[in-house]
């Protein structure tokens, strides 16, 4: 089945959803017009279908290999990954010092869905090499920045984050590799990394290496994490390929889905290593990378949920089964059946929610560096932290859901590797797991993110939400004041959640995060939804074609009576209270 990259549905979500024209009209990126984004998404979806796409399937099939100590990309792809740096998207957003083009991060995660939905194992290691770029640019010395993002934001070195260890999953404390410091200022690492996307391939000249290690005497717990920065091979002083350091892979994981993406073992053997940042303050530096992989992984949600809609919806269109009841002579494609067609609506919309959820989390994020003046990039620094694990965590909870709806249209045809259908929804199950687990996005959220500045940033969104909602209400179009009921619904449980949240946390911790993956679904599931109404609106208020303006107001109908009516229930999850736990 061929991908069709959704680049119309793209910049819809860019420009009516997510806010795009305010990154337009605060003047960082003078550049920056619609006529350029709208060229590169149609670059980016060429290269997704023409080049990527092609090798999902196989990659899928053939895999990674380790071979006498190193691991081999599977067929095709270092051609790819070359191909990727030539054209320029390594270096996308990143700053035009370095080589890059300096465009806004949102156009790039736009760009990136369609290199996800094309082939999700290929498009991890340039989403960790975007991270890893955006780390060493924010927290390392100039020396180190002028020696390692020129080849990396060409795209001829790739990056790699190093944080899990056997002991050390999910709690970061327990990190135990050290960092010992040298005399001529570097250190050298001892260690083993686990599950370590990308950690070792031949698809590049160079691997550059986040690293989290102790160094001795180190605080315990994680304020005695430092950030490292280890290539897999030493630059020369003229800016080449020099001696190979200490790192090598120790293993390659055999896993259930992303098989083309090595997740190696990596030891480190007094591997040189040169420290990012402030000494002690490394988890604090490591998550610049990782918030910007948790929105890439939130993104990656949106793809193949994406790709595994558009490959049940062309099944559905050509399997015929039984007399469907809505063909207009009894006789047509199951997606004529009202369950299948009802299936298929529902996905097109929670894909629609979940992909303006992500875009406007990637234009918060760029005006918390771009805004005008410093209030407006404080504002939007709060609103891009709490949206950032309610984008990763719905949104690959979402992807997850799709892509067995996809396999479900296929009926037994999905379960036969042959289709296709069975690798979307194996791939799709590792995002709601890696780049911190579900759970701790939601633990996250209203430990961290909800209790900031006084919970501005959700009272902001949810005061916006509102807005729209009246707007539904007060539309002339009926079908608009139909969804209303449900989006205001929706909002009051989200607000009294929030309250009790609030409230719970100073009463009885336990509580509260008995609640805490429920209420990030409440809010995901009601912003979501606002999105969509927003995006109702919008259609309704410009010259769309009627065929467009109706598929955006069918999916606002379909969402508000199979997500948004249903979100009242999640309050009773959220007020469960751990003592009903056995707690």
């Amino acid at each position: 089945m061929t991908f069709s990259p959704p680049q119309s549905d793209i910049l819809f979500a860019l420009t009516a959803q997510a806010g795009f024209d305010r990154l337009i009209a605060c003047g960082a990126f003078p550049d920056c017009d619609l006529d350029l984004v709208r060229a590169v998404l149609a670059a980016a979806g060429d290269f997704a279908q023409d080049v990527l796409a092609p090798l999902n399937r196989p990659g899928d099939v053939a895999g990674a290999r380790l071979e006498n100590g190193e691991v081999r990309a599977a067929p095709g792809f270092a051609e790819a990954l070359q191909s990727y740096g030539q054209g320029g998207w390594s270096g996308l957003a990143a700053s035009p010092e370095h080589g890059g083009q300096g465009l806004p991060r949102a156009v790039e995660q736009a760009a990136n869905e369609m290199m996800h939905a094309a082939n999700m194992a290929f498009g991890l290691c340039p989403m960790l090499t975007l991270g890893a770029i955006e780390a060493i640019a924010a927290h390392a010395s100039p020396d180190l920045q002028a020696i390692y993002l020129p080849p990396m934001v060409a795209g001829a070195w790739t990056g790699a984050m190093n944080l899990t260890e056997s002991a050390a999953g999910s709690d970061l404390a327990a990190v135990r590799t050290t960092a010992t410091p040298t005399p001529d200022g570097a250190y050298r690492l001892n260690g083993q990394k686990i599950f370590i996307t990308w950690g070792d391939h031949d698809a590049a000249e160079n691997i550059v290496h986040l690293v989290l290690a102790r160094i001795p005497g180190a605080p315990e717990g994680v304020k005695g994490i430092s950030l490292f920065l280890a290539p897999k091979f030493i630059p020369t002083p003229q800016g080449g390929i020099g001696e190979r350091n200490g790192v090598r892979v120790a293993g390659l994981e055999h896993k259930l889905g992303i098989h083309a993406s090595p997740t190696c073992v990596m030891a480190f053997e007094d591997a040189l290593a040169w420290r990012v940042g402030e000494e002690n303050r490394g988890l604090a530096h490591m998550f610049t990378m990782m918030n910007a992989a948790r929105l890439g992984v939130g993104v990656q949600g949106v793809a193949i949920a994406e790709r595994a809609y558009q490959q049940a919806f062309s099944f559905a269109q050509e399997r015929r089964q039984g007399r469907p009841v809505l063909a207009a002579q009894g006789d047509g494609p199951i997606a004529d059946h009202p369950d299948v067609r009802v299936n298929l609506l529902v996905m097109k919309a929670k894909i629609e929610a979940a992909r303006a959820l992500c875009l406007l989390t990637a234009v918060e994020g760029d005006l918390a560096h771009a805004a005008p003046n410093a209030a407006d990039r404080e504002t939007a620094r709060l609103r891009q932290d709490f949206l950032v694990p309610i984008a990763k965590a719905w949104s690959t909870d979402r992807g997850v859901e799709i892509a067995s709806l996809a396999l479900q249209i296929h009926g037994g045809m999905g379960f036969i590797e042959e289709t296709g259908a069975a690798q979307h929804y194996r791939d799709a199950r590792i995002a709601p797991i890696y780049e911190g687990t579900n759970g701790i996005q939601a633990i996250d959220l209203i430990g961290r993110k909800l209790g900031q500045a006084n919970g501005e940033a959700a009272k902001s969104l949810l005061a916006e939400a509102g807005d729209i909602a009246k707007a539904l209400a007060s539309h002339p179009d009926p079908r608009l004041q139909a969804a209303a009921p449900f989006l205001t619904s929706a909002l009051s449980s989200a607000v009294q959640a929030t309250h009790w949240i609030e409230a719970a946390k100073l009463r009885s911790l336990p509580d509260a995060l008995t609640g805490a993956t429920a209420y990030l679904t409440l809010m995901g599931e009601t912003l979501g939804g606002a999105l969509i109404a927003k995006g109702a609106l919008a259609v309704l208020a410009s010259e769309t074609d009627p065929a467009q303006r109706d598929a955006r107001i069918r999916s606002l109908t379909v969402y508000a009576a199979h997500v948004l009516a249903k979100t009242p229930g999640l309050r009773a999850a959220i007020e469960l209270g751990a003592l009903a736990l056995g707690a």
